[in-house]
């Protein structure tokens, strides 16, 4: 009996404390978000028509056009909010913008677009079939006795394998190692581009592999010499890339590591333009053709200005940049 009414005293002893013990509060109900809706105006840039005004909008800004026509993706939109501000960024949002709930944006169409991947392949693929054309001399390029007739002249054929490796090169780091952005390019623009490296590449084609083309002057210690550079510095801007695109996605300074094909960063901003001039002198030097020559000149002109547009915002960017650095040819580019 003693034990039966200990345990009854243990069960309404707990049953007390249950009772007794404070019960949780109910929790608050979350507040509703506040939905702040945008009222857009679409004026042409330049008529200064009004194209669409629409009501409760989508922040995404570049996706207010999509709505009425798809046709208008964002990549084709130029949308401002002033005339002769900056174009917006295809991520703005509304929210975002120094604007109210009314807002006017200026609109201008871009034209059909490209991706800059589908740009690459294009400006590579050209070069290479191009010079391929010349190389087995097909019909309507030289005289008809040399139809599909061969160079006497090994380096012409070392010329031809070059040429093509540095191309098949870049076409598989575009394929597999570059990260590309999402950016586009006009589809007439790409005329332009093309227009260029495949005319250029045909000129070069057409006197490296020409019947009467003679060997450089200085013969094989010529040859070699502007093998060794070609090759060291395909090499080496392939390394580079590779050591470019395994980094970190994050915008910082670029610094060597222990990859001796890097140290290069401790002279110069753009090691990857440094590299490619440097090859295509090699392919100079190894050719002795004009045309090459040409092509190289230009082709440094050109990445000049990419890099050290490139040297001048990473100056602007960073405070701590290293001053001993050139854009693109170490202490005097």
């Amino acid at each position: 009996m003693d034990v039966l009414a200990l345990e009854a005293k243990n069960v309404n002893g707990a049953e007390a404390e249950k009772k007794s013990a404070p019960r949780p509060k109910p929790k608050a109900p979350k507040k509703a978000k506040r939905i702040v809706y945008f009222e857009v105006e679409i004026v042409d840039l330049k008529t200064r028509e009004k194209l669409l005004l629409l009501d409760k909008v989508s922040p995404r800004v570049k996706f207010l056009l999509i709505l009425t026509d798809p046709k208008w993706y964002p990549a084709r939109q130029s949308l401002r909010l002033d005339p002769k501000a900056k174009c917006l960024r295809d991520e703005e949002v509304l929210q975002t913008l120094p604007v109210g709930t009314t807002a006017s944006f200026y609109f201008s169409d871009l034209g059909p677009q490209l991706t800059w991947g589908t740009v690459f392949l294009t400006e590579c693929a050209g070069p290479l079939i191009i010079y391929l054309m010349f190389y087995f001399r097909l019909p309507f390029i030289y005289s008809p006795k040399y139809d599909f007739t061969s160079s006497k002249h090994w380096i012409v054929h070392l010329a031809c394998i070059c040429h093509s490796f540095h191309y098949i090169k870049r076409i598989l780091e575009t394929l597999f190692v570059h990260r590309i952005s999402h950016g586009t390019m006009p589809l007439r623009n790409i005329f332009k581009n093309c227009g260029y490296y495949w005319c250029t590449a045909a000129w070069m084609a057409y006197y490296i592999n020409h019947p009467l083309y003679t060997p450089p002057y200085y013969g094989q210690q010529q040859v070699n010499t502007g093998l060794y550079i070609f090759l060291v510095k395909n090499a080496a801007l392939f390394n580079l890339s590779l050591h470019i695109i395994s980094g970190s996605k994050t915008k910082k300074i670029p610094y060597p590591t222990k990859n001796p094909f890097t140290w290069i960063f401790w002279l110069v901003s753009c090691p990857n333009y440094t590299y490619e001039l440097g090859s295509w002198i090699g392919f100079t030097v190894m050719t002795q053709c004009v045309p090459v020559a040409f092509f190289t000149i230009v082709a440094f002109i050109q990445m000049t200005v990419w890099a050290k547009g490139k040297h001048r915002s990473y100056l602007k960017e960073f405070r701590d940049y290293p001053t001993l650095r050139s854009s693109i040819l170490p202490f005097i580019l």
